[in-house]
Parts: C-alpha cells; structure tokens; sequence
C-alpha cells in the first residue's frame, strides 16, 4: 500500500472538485458514460460533486447542469458560485469597475483576440468571431472553433462592451498568436495589484478579479458544507487548476495535463481520452 492509499484509507472523500475541458470532458468536449456513472454514484453516497471551470455558466455542458446530484458550479474561474438546484447565484468575484476601465483603455489597439464573460454570457469582437468562421484563425483546434462558435455572441466593439458592463465582468480572456506577446503581458499585468492572472490553454490568458481563483471559490463551499481541506480531491489540467489542487487534501493530475500541475498533484490519473476522472473516482472515492 502506497502513501496515497494509506491516507484514503484514514480519511473519506466528502467532496471533489472537478475542472471541465482537458479533465473531466474527453477531447471532443462529450462527457462518457464511465465519468458520468462515477460522478452520479459518488453524488448517491453522499459527496459533493462540484463543477470548477473557466468557462461562464452559459457554455457549460447542460447535461452537466441539470445532473441528479450534481449541487453546485463554480464558472468563470472561480468568479460564480451557483447552486444548480434552483440556479441561485451563491457568490460572486468580479473584476473591479475601475479595473475594468483601466484595461479596456490599454488593450485599444494590441492585435490579439478579446473575450469578455459577464452576465453568464461570452462575448467577443464581431472581427474576430468573423475570422474564426471562415478558419483564420491558427492555433485553435477544429473542436475549439466550433465549441466558440458556438458559445460566444459577437459584438461590435467588444472593448465598449467592457466599460457599458464594466461592474460585472466575470473574466477577460486574451488569445495570442504570438507567444512571445503573451509572455511580456503576463509579466506587465503579473505587476497589476487588482487582478489574478491564469491560463487555461497554452495560447491564452486569463484575467479575474483581485485574489478570484477556483480554490478562493471552493473554500467558501467547504466552509459553508463543513467539508476540511483532507477531505476535498481536485482534478484539473491547466494552470488555472493549480490552486485547487494545492488546496485539496488529494491534488489528482491528468496524464495529458501540464508538467507544472503534475508537479503540484499528489497523484497523476489516465488521461482525458481515457476516462482518468472516473478512474480517479474508483481509485479514492467509491
């Protein structure tokens, strides 16, 4: 028996927070039956299956939404809390007014895509939206494509669209063709006091509210639910999984996630195309 298996032999599992796409979603954003039977099985015993995703509530799966047993989501990297039941918002951390102003005015003329999540929506620049169309642009996948297009509302300046909403932006996400670009404005905005930076795909970076983060989202459910740090796995791929999984008694990697977040796991489960949540699930929870 390893040291994993002695420690979840001494302390249940009373809640396990799951990322979305790269985690919990194979490739083809579907969910499987292996995954959806573990989540289902885990929620009849009693465990708090929560939802933790960048993604706003509107581009979540719906079948994840209106899943028996499933209680809680958490969108937009940590910026909503909902409780599924009834759709009650139990929690927001917005970007600040102020902040919002600031960084609308900045990114007037830098060449990389904007999106903007507020209001449960997604939004970006018509532009943009236009290009993804007709396959211009080159470092999104065929599946990434259609899930944007199929997620995001086009509009006309999406910049003016941050300061008309400026006092409910859940999140900014900036898309880089040129990595060098990312890189310099992350360490540019890295200085900004007023926001948390993360990264969900290796060609973005995202932008919440001062001290927003999956893991901030969580504690005020543990805290609420009674659930302790020993109790509560995380699954994730990506840096914006990072703090949950530090925070979590068991931090589960997926094999095709990033080494950062495999250094940060206690352990490392199969890959996404491979049902390694449901295996997780096996291995800890049932």
């Amino acid at each position: 028996m390893n040291e994993q298996e002695r420690y979840y032999h001494t302390h249940k599992i009373k809640m396990a927070a799951l990322d979305l796409d790269g985690t919990t979603l194979r490739p083809d954003k579907s969910l499987s039956q292996a995954t959806r039977s573990a989540l289902q099985q885990a929620s009849r015993q009693g465990v708090h299956v929560v939802v933790t995703t960048g993604r706003v509530f509107s581009a979540a799966p719906e079948e994840l939404k209106n899943m028996d047993g499933l209680e809680y989501m958490i969108n937009s990297n940590g910026a909503i809390v909902t409780r599924l039941s009834d759709r009650k918002i139990l929690r927001k951390s917005l970007l600040e007014p102020a902040a919002v102003d600031d960084l609308a005015d900045f990114l007037k003329g830098q060449k990389f895509d904007v999106e903007v999540f507020t209001l449960g929506g997604a939004y970006m620049n018509l532009d943009a939206y236009r290009e993804l169309e007709a396959g211009r642009v080159d470092y999104r996948s065929e599946v990434s494509r259609k899930y944007v297009l199929s997620t995001r509302t086009p509009k006309d300046d999406i910049l003016a669209y941050m300061k008309e909403h400026h006092g409910e932006i859940e999140n900014i996400s900036l898309n880089f063709s040129d990595m060098k670009q990312r890189e310099e404005m992350f360490d540019f905005l890295g200085r900004r006091g007023d926001v948390t930076l993360t990264s969900s795909v290796w060609y973005n970076m995202e932008i919440g509210g001062r001290g927003t983060s999956k893991a901030s989202a969580l504690q005020f459910l543990m805290d609420m639910l009674g659930v302790k740090r020993e109790e509560l796995m995380a699954c994730g791929d990506s840096m914006n999984d990072a703090r949950m999984l530090e925070l979590a008694g068991l931090g589960v990697a997926m094999e095709n996630g990033c080494d950062e977040i495999k250094q940060i796991a206690d352990v490392v489960t199969a890959s996404n195309a491979e049902d390694g949540v449901a295996k997780a699930f096996e291995n800890y929870v049932l």
